[in-house]
């Protein structure tokens, strides 16, 4: 049994229907996603800036 808390208010699991523990293994899925694409956009915007910096010595500023 896991205790699952939305909005404060704390579910047993193994209570929930299976419509929502899909939700949740949807929302679970949406989350992680997310995680996973704002760490790939941090480190594509640190080769951003090397890019750049790389760029100006090129050019000599």
């Amino acid at each position: 049994m896991a205790i699952i808390t939305i909005d404060g208010t704390q579910y047993d699991s193994d209570k929930l229907s299976d419509q929502t523990k899909n939700q949740l293994m949807n929302l679970q899925f949406v989350d992680n996603e997310l995680k996973r694409l704002q760490s790939k956009a941090a480190i594509l915007e640190t080769a951003r800036q090397v890019y750049v910096r790389a760029l100006k010595e090129t050019l000599g500023l």
